[in-house]
């Protein structure tokens, strides 16, 4: 079993002020394969003091310096880029194939994109006799989730040192692995002492105090929007700027000259990527009621071809998901969607034939679903996709925009059609014709989706503040 019993602060692997071990487990067997020790407030209160006190020197290093930086960062993360897939997959279940493909090499494309922005980013500029001054906003808190481990660290730790920010994070205590080795990646490229610090541990013990720590100027935050309201009243006493990536339950809706076949097919598997434990997955498909019967015997036809397996397994096959809450919470969502009247037309409760074990689920397709049903409106987290009919277009996005979340949305049809319903989506993001995601993109969403951009140049915005300096002359 793997042992990472310390914390990473002030440029050093250190003991936790009080021990306190939690075991990660593998959801493929649920046997533990790590062990990590749990912080507290005082684990809390000396990272927070040594991103202070580098924050006094980093604050200030040229834009040259953290290119160079950033570079070292790529480097050191591209060596260790396949550790970073293996621990993934162990923690939360990605397949390797996945883990591979796109979880590890996110958090590299975020470094990258991160280190090309600096090069030019416009930290200053001069209207008339006003100097407008983009500065670092100082200490940033980050939680990060077990979902997409990785790249949510990456797109935090990446814009928040090239602005010159200096930073604790705490990421999930599900997954925790994959930080460890970013930590390590990071003291091999050399960031300064001080400028990042880890401390593992759970919400109560580390989220709470991190969030509340009156020298933290910044928490960003993604997960839940429970736990993410949690973090905002924790932070208003100290008036911290608060950034948040969220929940969703977005709409794909395929208009009537969209090529059936390939857009209903096309978002089931887009659905149940990464076991549809993505906040952007496409888990309301909207189709026109006379083609309601026929894009649910795609859909079925189409789940049906999805293979369940570990994450060893040949091809490239679905896993588990991330751990026994998950688990618990996606098989009575299923079972909600079955009392309330919807037609399973694929998949259903219990593990897939064959599993006994792990955190396996069955891809599940329901058609006839009603947008007052609880599986229309809740945010279900697992391979659970719901099709719902609509008579008209005005109806079709009144029904995507009838949720109290806002983060993504799904358009097929034809451009010009597609793109008019684009822009009436009440969403931080839309996707017309299969369109993938663009690391250069902001990245966050509308209404209890979260507040603030990640991703790209608009991720910079976040970490710096403003000042304007009147009277100012040119040299």
């Amino acid at each position: 079993m793997r042992e990472h019993l310390k914390f990473y602060i002030d440029g050093e692997w250190v003991d936790p002020a009080t021990p306190r071990t939690h075991e990660v487990i593998d959801p493929s067997t649920e046997e533990p394969v790590a062990r990590v020790s749990l912080g507290s407030a005082t684990d809390v209160d000396r990272a927070v003091a040594a991103a202070r006190r580098a924050f006094e020197t980093f604050s200030r290093t040229s834009r040259e310096e953290r290119v160079a930086l950033l570079g070292r960062v790529v480097a050191a993360y591209q060596a260790r880029m396949g550790d970073v897939a293996e621990v993934i997959s162990l923690e939360m279940g990605a397949p390797m194939w996945l883990a591979r493909a796109a979880q590890a090499p996110s958090a590299l494309a975020h470094f990258a994109g991160a280190m090309q922005i600096l090069q030019t980013y416009p930290f200053e500029e001069v209207r008339g006799g006003t100097l407008i001054v983009h500065e670092p906003v100082g200490v940033c808190g980050f939680i990060t989730p077990w979902n997409w481990p990785a790249n949510q660290i990456a797109c935090k730790v990446a814009p928040a040192l090239a602005t010159g920010c200096t930073m604790v994070l705490k990421p999930s205590e599900l997954a925790p692995l994959d930080a460890i080795i970013i930590a390590e990646v990071l003291h091999e490229a050399g960031v300064p002492r001080g400028v990042f610090n880890l401390v593992n541990g759970d919400g109560p013990g580390v989220g709470a105090a991190l969030s509340a720590h009156p020298d933290v100027d910044m928490m960003s935050f993604t997960g839940s929007t429970r736990a993410g309201v949690m973090v905002a009243k924790a932070s208003a006493d100290t008036v911290k700027r608060v950034a948040q990536e969220l929940g969703g339950k977005s709409a794909n809706i395929i208009l009537d000259d969209a090529d059936l076949q390939k857009a209903v097919s096309g978002g089931v598997i887009n659905m149940f990527s990464n076991t549809g434990q993505s906040c952007n997955a496409p888990s309301r498909m909207l189709v026109p009621r006379a083609r309601h019967d026929e894009a649910a015997q795609i859909a079925a036809a189409t789940a049906a071809q999805v293979k369940v397996g570990h994450r060893n397994d040949e091809g490239r096959p679905m896993g588990p998901l991330a751990n026994a809450n998950q688990f618990a919470k996606v098989q009575a969502l299923i079972e909600t969607g079955i009392k309330e009247g919807a037609t399973l037309v694929a998949g259903g409760t219990g593990r897939p034939e064959g599993f006994n074990r792990g955190y396996f689920v069955r891809p599940t397709v329901f058609a006839n679903v009603t947008p007052e049903m609880t599986i229309a409106r809740e945010e279900i987290f697992g391979p659970v996709l719901a099709i719902m009919p609509y008579d008209t277009e005005d109806e079709a996005i009144r029904i995507a925009n009838d949720t109290v979340y806002g983060l993504s949305g799904y358009v097929s049809g034809s451009p010009e059609r597609a793109q008019a319903v684009a822009r009436q989506l009440r969403t931080g993001n839309v996707h017309v014709n299969g369109a993938g995601p663009d690391f250069n993109a902001p990245f966050g969403g509308y209404k209890q989706s979260g507040n603030g951009r990640e991703w790209g140049d608009h991720g910079f915005k976040e970490f710096l503040e403003t000042k304007a300096v009147m009277g100012w002359s040119a040299a």
